[in-house]
């Protein structure tokens, strides 16, 4: 999906890119630097500062041991650092009293390229003008330190300690590129105010997550005497997020219509029994005899219609009576059979069964609320236990466009409780009140680049793990804890198709991502609240780029593709900008879906992409993009 007014990536990059400003102080040069006693201020200590001596010139000097930086004068919090920094969100604002800025002599001071000066796109496009965002702040929070026994993960050094902690942060493999800098616009937009993680509610929303998932199997084995349809639950979530307005992340809590479509319709999907791939004839023989018998049954104890029961009775007898006489079918003749009963008997089957049906979906929902409002109170007592207000006064907006930039909360994060950490192998393990969640060593070091790039409020690293298992717990809640779930709700794209789509087209942000499974440093997600310490945008449909390159690969939920269409055309016929979508989704034509349609023969984009996915497996029919984080 493209805008009209597309210019070529190249010509994109060219007018989106800065560069950061350079130090007019010269670098000294020692080959051996002597350390003095560090009296510096804490946080330079933190962000990599050191004192040295230099015999060459015999005076001190400050040395960045993870930016290799020296400067003779002492550095200032804040400072624009374009290693860890590169789009300067972190940077401390200029005064604006123009009198206590030191401007450097004219011949000097390095001149700036203006976006007016740029060489104009052939379309014609005037370039709009883009500003650095600046880092909102907010009223400071005691951290964590004061809480004893809370692991930290400090930076590099050249203790034994320290080079053992690089060992475990230095990734073996690598299925990213995190250096790839963003060429998506915004509109400069405040903090977001959902609530700060914290590992005492993400447990409780765990334990009750899973006890919601129980209620769930329990309705469907009691009610229509089968199992969840595979991944129902999860794409439930999904959808309910599509519509939801409440305010818990994961959990749906307010929702119009109450039933939802996505439940409702794999539920009946599966309904007498479930029907599945069949290879040989004494498997379609056996298949087809369940079917009848278990219509029969459903009709029978269901307060249907006399027409109804009498059309699936004599179906049924006619089935059996079939099978009884007929010895010889092949695999083919039961498979038609069965797909002539189901024509006849399913939509007295769907009738009977809707009211059972929708009272499951309505169930579900209704326990989902009242789990929201337990663990909401949960969060505004630990909140109020540590004198943090749960409303506080937005700041205002400037009309004014940025880079993008990862979602900052309105509220302040309260201290964090102790966490323990272990190896296992290359499996680190973090644990939370006998609760452990595991991550590969090489995920657990894109994690740290991650945090260290995109967090604000904890330069030194204190809240890092408690983070992690959050950030951990909740996807592990979303995907399920059982063998291999979850696997089929996404498809992955390969490095290489990254890497493609950076070189030709431009892109350099994934609309449907997480801290785990990203490419790029630029990306949706959806959890805003434990995502954005990772350097998340967050959840697409509330992402409003005005221009950009986006690659988009949706879950398969048909509920949310179908809302992504809708959110991109509306942004590509309200931006003026260059814009483009990238779209990857299944190519599902029995039935076809409605995202799919409307990619097809939409008037809101010029092309369109899917990949080849299979419906039934939900994965791609390819190499994977990367392994399994654990």
């Amino acid at each position: 999906m493209a805008n009209e007014n597309h210019g070529s990536p190249r010509e994109e990059a060219s007018l989106l890119s800065h560069s950061p400003g350079t130090s007019n102080q010269s670098q000294p040069c020692s080959p051996k630097p002597i350390r003095l006693v560090q009296d510096l201020p804490e946080e330079l200590v933190h962000a990599g500062w050191e004192k040295c001596w230099s015999r060459r010139e015999n005076r001190p000097y400050y040395f960045n041991r993870f930016t290799n930086q020296s400067l003779w004068e002492m550095p200032v919090l804040g400072q624009h650092d374009v290693i860890s920094d590169p789009l300067g969100l972190n940077a401390t604002p200029l005064p604006q009293d123009s009198s206590l800025v030191e401007t450097p002599p004219a011949e000097n001071k390095p001149r700036k390229r203006q976006l007016a000066e740029e060489q104009p796109s052939g379309n014609g496009v005037k370039k709009p003008k883009i500003e650095i965002p600046v880092t909102p702040t907010g009223p400071s929070v005691p951290s964590s330190p004061s809480i004893p026994g809370t692991p930290t993960l400090k930076m590099w050094g050249t203790s034994p300690e320290d080079k053992q902690q690089a060992t475990l942060l230095r990734p073996t493999e690598v299925y990213w590129d995190l250096d790839i800098q963003t060429n998506a616009v915004i509109k400069h937009r405040g903090p977001s105010e959902v609530l700060p993680p914290h590992p005492e509610v993400e447990l409780l929303r765990s334990q009750l997550i899973l006890k919601l998932r129980q209620h769930y199997r329990e309705l469907c084995q009691q009610r229509e005497g089968i199992e969840p349809p595979r991944e129902s639950f999860n794409r439930w979530m999904l959808e309910r997020k599509v519509v939801d307005k409440g305010s818990d992340p994961l959990l749906p809590s307010n929702c119009e219509p109450v039933v939802s479509p996505s439940m409702f319709r794999e539920i009946m999907n599966d309904i007498p029994i479930r029907l599945s791939r069949i290879k040989f004839r004494e498997e379609a023989k056996r298949l087809l005899f369940k079917y009848a018998e278990a219509a029969r049954r459903l009709i029978e104890s269901r307060s249907a219609s006399p027409d109804s029961r009498k059309v699936v009775k004599w179906n049924v007898e006619d089935t059996f009576s079939w099978l009884r006489k007929d010895h010889s079918a092949s695999k083919e003749d039961y498979m038609d059979r069965l797909e002539h009963l189901r024509r006849q008997c399913g939509p007295h089957v769907s009738a009977a069964a809707k009211d059972s049906v929708e009272g499951i979906c309505s169930k579900i929902y209704h326990i989902s609320l009242e789990y929201v409002k337990r663990i909401r109170e949960k969060h505004l007592a630990i909140l109020k236990e540590n004198n943090i207000p749960e409303e506080v006064e937005a700041p205002e907006v400037e009309p004014r466009l940025v880079y993008c930039h990862p979602v900052r909360l309105a509220v302040s994060a309260p201290p964090m409780p102790s966490v323990e950490m272990h190896m296992e192998n290359n499996v680190v393990c973090i644990r939370y009140k006998g609760e452990m969640v595991k991550v590969s060593r090489n995920y657990f070091s894109k994690l740290w680049l991650l945090y260290r790039y995109s967090c604000i409020d904890d330069s030194a690293f204190e809240r890092f793990l408690p983070r992690v298992w959050c950030l951990l717990r909740r996807y592990q809640m979303m995907f399920g804890v059982g063998l291999y779930e979850g696997t089929g709700l996404q498809g992955s794209l390969p490095v290489h198709v990254f890497e493609a789509l950076h070189r030709l087209f431009g892109v350099s942000f994934e609309c449907f991502a997480s801290p785990l499974n990203c490419y790029f440093r630029q990306y949706c997600s959806a959890f805003p609240d434990t995502d954005g310490y990772f350097g998340s945008r967050g959840p697409c449909l509330d992402f409003s780029p005005l221009s950009g390159s986006f690659e988009a690969n949706p879950p398969f939920c048909e509920e949310l593709m179908d809302a992504m269409v809708s959110h991109f055309e509306k942004l590509l016929e309200s931006s003026p900008e260059p814009l483009s979508f990238i779209v990857f989704i299944p190519e599902w034509r029995e039935p076809p879906t409605p995202a799919l349609t409307r990619m097809d023969h939409g008037s809101g984009s010029s092309s369109s992409s899917s990949e080849n996915k299979d419906r039934d497996s939900g994965r791609e029919q390819g190499p994977s993009r990367e392994p399994h984080p654990t």
